[in-house]
């Protein structure tokens, strides 16, 4: 039978837990409230979304990872959870409460946060000194940008992708299907309606 201690430390995870998952959703809402053009969502992404998403991945090719519009890691820890030990995972974002968020609770060698556009993608990579992605997860509001840097960051990200890449999109509005279907050769599009909102995924490579 588990002694005092135990039960005790047990108690104190849980406890610990329930605060992140607290201040993450609180954190998430804020900045809605403040940027809801740059959110799409008032809540973090969904277990059924995340699994959805990272289904699309074979870790054990997976070399370079790059996450657009981390917010409060959602993704970021799963990655993180389950890509090889020598993976790196390059995370993108634009909110300086994110950043420090995430540079402060996910402290893994493994992961590299920076601050900026996904539209900067190919010089983030070069900086680091890391090959091109194997996968890139983009949960930004593409839909709601203009359509010329929508079609800047699918073209960057397009070419940030070694052979057989691919462009991985989680949107709630299909208003960026069009110019994925312009950049890339095959796009595969799915939904989740245990989301909230329902959310569509895209698949895309430049690759049969």
């Amino acid at each position: 039978m588990p002694g005092p201690a135990r039960l005790n430390s047990r108690r104190d995870l849980m406890k610990h837990d329930m605060h992140r998952r607290t201040s993450e959703r609180l954190l998430f809402a804020l900045n809605f409230l403040r940027h809801p053009r740059m959110l799409g969502s008032v809540v973090p992404s969904s277990p059924h979304l995340v699994e959805q998403v990272l289904a699309s991945i074979d870790w054990t090719r997976a070399k370079v990872i790059v996450e657009y519009g981390p917010g409060v890691g959602t993704f970021t820890s799963e990655i993180l959870r389950r890509m090889r030990h020598d993976a790196r995972l390059v995370a993108m974002e634009t909110n300086s409460d994110f950043v420090r968020f995430l540079r402060e609770n996910l402290p893994d060698p493994r992961l590299h946060v920076e601050q900026g556009s996904a539209a900067d993608v190919q010089q983030v990579l070069e900086r680091l000194g890391l090959d091109r992605a194997s996968y890139i997860i983009s949960g930004i509001p593409l839909g709601s940008m203009a359509d010329s840097l929508r079609a800047d960051i699918a073209a960057k990200s397009r070419d940030a992708l070694e052979p057989g890449g691919e462009f991985l999109v989680y949107q709630f509005t299909s208003r960026v299907l069009p110019v994925l279907k312009r950049t890339f050769r095959s796009v595969r599009r799915t939904f989740e309606r245990r989301n909230l909102p329902p959310a569509q995924l895209f698949v895309c490579t430049d690759h049969p």
